[in-house]
């Protein structure tokens, strides 16, 4: 989806991708982890005009880690577990806007009938509503995901990944409404 925003809207992105990752720390390519690399890179950017995250839909595998959300007066970077879901979100959110003070936007997954996801998007809107960013929400659009099963076959290689139609016809849109002005789209 990155590539074909990147093209359509003719903007430079970098993406930043590693199948089967979660963002909490538990293993060494998290997100947390990977960013941190990046972050002390030569190749880190002085400037983001935005910062795009993935609700990952592998941190279901540690249920039992989602953590807490920390209350609203904790907002220094170090202050988070990022070996719990909700404690890398914060840990992410808190560190972009410290280097770029950019806005910051969390997205998440069609439904795929896991209910600890549901979890994840629960609290990630309470992290959202702290922050004061922009969630964008595939998980509970109604009218995104209103689509027929001939649709879905076409846009979605799993119950997960989408294919490239899926990125280029159903989500690209999502992420323009949400992200650029109207002028823009």
């Amino acid at each position: 989806m990155v590539d074909f925003f990147a093209k359509k809207y003719d903007c430079t992105c970098i993406k930043e991708a590693v199948s089967g990752t979660t963002l909490n720390a538990l293993n060494p390519q998290s997100y947390v982890e990977r960013f941190n690399r990046y972050l002390a890179s030569p190749e880190k950017a002085e400037h983001l005009d935005g910062f795009i995250c993935q609700l990952s839909t592998n941190d279901t595998r540690n249920a039992d880690a989602y953590g807490i959300v920390m209350p609203n007066f904790i907002t220094a970077s170090d202050a988070f577990d990022v070996n719990t879901t909700f404690g890398a979100i914060e840990y992410i959110i808190a560190t972009a806007k410290e280097t770029w003070d950019c806005p910051v936007y969390f997205y998440t997954n069609p439904p795929y009938g896991k209910s600890d996801y549901d979890k994840m998007v629960q609290g990630l809107y309470q992290i959202a509503e702290k922050w004061g960013i922009t969630v964008i929400d595939l998980h509970a659009d109604e009218a995104f995901n209103d689509i027929t099963p001939e649709q879905r076959a076409l846009y979605m290689d799993d119950t997960i990944h989408p294919t490239k139609a899926g990125y280029r016809e159903w989500w690209l849109p999502k992420f323009a409404e949400a992200i650029l002005p109207a002028a823009e789209q």
